[in-house]
């Protein structure tokens, strides 16, 4: 049995189970929290009203071809936002097995974002002929597409998957992606929830992350063009963190130096909301410099409850890793995206709140004080 990859993070699933929809929250309610609201309408993007539940995935009718499957998937970056996503891909394994169907796979990453990585490792992963379906989070798009398409055209089947995609309009073959599929949208979000704190007024900066990854290039851009909208709101500076805390805060100290009148930043990762965090609190700018981003690191969550971070709109990585291990049994099978499952998934991302914090500690990392 080929064994899998074991997590540094790895969370109780009864506590993660990372969906956290939010439910129904009424006009007046919404009325309430003006600075919890923005102007962006997307239907895969939900404002935080203050509920929330914890929603797991059960298996489709799909009835597999196959007792035996072996899936290969690689990632950007050893980090805790993918551990989270393997929760969800976990899940299903178990609930296939309890169906009598048993499900293998390789869940690698190298430890710092590199495209040729990524190449060498599917490749590898073709020559070897042991995968059924080889799944890729796409680190740049430019430099992985011609290698995903030279694997289809050698008749391996391959998808896309997490939080980055190498779509048809990028010219990729890929069969199928599942993860979000709305990262410039969220970028909008979170510069629209920063630009209304400001009164649409102030010199902002942002992090990006990895150079080339499609997710946080399309957060960027999203924000661009709403910083874009407001003649009082300046963009100062964007730098990139290669997906480090300690290169975000070091970064951080540089804006908080060389823009002493920063009003806010704008981080499009899991990491730079760390490092950014730690930075304006060590600075004594906590509330003075205004932080939004993503995901759910439990440090982030903590500057989140403590008032130094905003805002944060944290992925559905649960469904994401459901729904890819789903996916990939389905492409294993030779069936194509139609009615069983579309070439590309909708799944959720929520922002959230200071008043969410101690709920999402809670709910995810099992904190209570």
């Amino acid at each position: 049995m080929k064994s899998r990859k074991f997590f540094k993070f790895f969370i109780s699933l009864t506590i993660l189970v990372l969906v956290l929809v939010e439910l129904s929250c009424s006009s007046e309610s919404l009325k309430k929290h003006k600075k919890d609201i923005t102007t962006v309408s997307h239907h895969h993007y939900i404002t935080n009203s203050g509920s929330h539940v914890i929603q797991k995935k059960e298996l489709d009718v799909y009835n597999p071809q196959k007792r035996e499957y072996n899936f290969y998937f690689t990632y950007k970056i050893v980090h805790a936002w993918w551990d989270a996503v393997a929760l969800g891909m976990e899940d299903a394994v178990r609930q296939y097995e309890s169906k009598g169907i048993h499900i293998t796979y390789d869940y690698l990453a190298p430890e710092a974002v590199s495209a040729l990585d990524q190449v060498r490792r599917i490749k590898k992963a073709a020559t070897s002929k042991e995968y059924d379906v080889i799944g890729v989070d796409v680190a740049d798009i430019d430099i992985v597409t011609p290698s995903i398409n030279q694997l289809i055209k050698d008749g391996q089947k391959v998808m896309t998957f997490s939080s980055s995609d190498s779509g048809k309009e990028n010219g990729c073959n890929r069969i199928a992606y599942v993860g979000n599929t709305h990262n410039y949208e969220d970028g909008q979000a979170l510069a629209e929830a920063l630009c209304l704190y400001l009164n649409y007024k102030g010199n902002v900066a942002m992090l990006v992350g990895s150079v080339g990854a499609p997710c946080h290039e399309d957060r960027a851009k999203g924000a661009r063009d709403v910083f874009a909208k407001y003649e009082d709101i300046k963009l100062v500076d964007v730098k990139y963190d290669d997906d480090s805390d300690i290169n975000a805060y070091n970064l951080t100290k540089g804006f908080l130096k060389e823009y002493p009148e920063l009003n806010g930043i704008i981080c499009c990762n899991m990491s730079n909301p760390v490092g950014a965090g730690r930075a304006v609190e060590e600075e004594g700018k906590a509330g003075k410099v205004i932080i939004v981003g993503m995901d759910h690191d439990e440090r982030a969550i903590k500057y989140l409850r403590d008032g130094i971070i905003y805002a944060l709109a944290l992925q559905d990585c649960y469904a994401i890793g459901f729904d890819t291990i789903t996916t990939a049994v389905k492409i294993a099978d030779g069936i194509f995206p139609g009615s069983l499952y579309p070439e590309k998934t909708e799944e959720d991302t929520t922002i959230f709140y200071q008043k969410d914090a101690a709920g999402l500690l809670r709910s995810i990392y099992g904190i209570f004080d």
